[in-house]
């Protein structure tokens, strides 16, 4: 199904909103047909994808699962919740391998990354579409913003992250809320404009900071993140929170193309 939304909005309008899903309104605006692609990374996901995809809403027209060399029966699961799903396998570097390749296959004007666990509610995708069909570029959750929140931080995870996000902010001279969250949207330009090329959980750091150095048309929208549905998570504490700050780091060493710096809107960054 495709999406019809309004062009009227601008990103920067949303960022003034109080909440970025709530700012557009449908009746005034000119109808644009839109794909929606939603990549989902995935190993050994048998007893969780399920009910992702049963979530999905139908404003999406396309699902590209990024299969890890599932030792279970995540693609068939997959392809019996929704037959029409496409299958890709990834090249065993990491979740930001296994995202790019999925972004590399989907066909969508937007594209939005959702986790297999359950952690990540579809029924909220509609927050990340809107900003995108008004004018944004990078649609990011946001555990922390009202509206939003977690159930699946531990204390430690959570000072860790809170550091980090701090240590960011200031390098960058953003206002983020959140860092390394994975439930995000593009539009297909801004994706490719960021040109991402980590490998681990990192790419979630890796996409925020970028987007604020190339000056991409940012918002933050609130989201909860739940406990994974079943099984154990593949992140580790430590040594993903040292690559996490390898990132920050040697991202604020590099510089951006001087033709990418426009504004971000407030919500989310300068």
């Amino acid at each position: 199904m495709s999406v019809v939304m309004s062009a009227a909005s601008t990103c920067a309008d949303l960022g003034r909103a109080p909440h970025a899903e709530a700012a557009s309104d449908p009746t005034d605006m000119l109808p644009t047909t839109v794909l929606v692609s939603v990549v989902i990374p995935a190993r050994n996901e048998s007893k969780n994808l399920g009910w992702v995809l049963r979530r999905m809403p139908d404003i999406v027209d396309e699902v590209v699962l990024v299969d890890g060399h599932s030792s279970d029966d995540t693609v068939e699961v997959a392809r019996a919740a929704r037959p029409d799903i496409v299958v890709v396998p990834d090249g065993g570097r990491g979740k930001g391998e296994a995202m790019r390749t999925g972004a590399a296959a989907a066909r969508g004007t937007f594209i939005v990354m959702i986790d297999a666990d359950g952690s990540m509610d579809p029924a909220e995708l509609h927050r990340f579409i809107e900003p995108l069909a008004a004018g944004c570029e990078f649609v990011k959750g946001s555990r922390f913003l009202p509206r939003g929140g977690t159930a699946d931080m531990t204390p430690l995870r959570k000072f860790g992250h809170r550091v980090l996000l701090v240590i960011a902010n200031f390098l960058f001279g953003t206002r983020w809320t959140d860092l390394c969250y994975g439930y995000c949207a593009f539009s297909r330009s801004g994706y490719e404009d960021l040109a991402l090329d980590a490998d681990g959980f990192e790419i979630e750091t890796q996409m925020t900071v970028r987007a604020a150095k190339l000056g991409l048309r940012t918002v933050e929208v609130p989201s909860f993140e739940y406990p994974r549905r079943w099984g154990n998570s593949q992140l580790n504490t430590f040594r993903d929170g040292v690559r996490v700050l390898w990132t920050i780091l040697s991202e604020r060493l590099t510089r951006p193309e001087p033709a990418r710096r426009t504004r971000l809107s407030k919500s989310g960054g300068n």
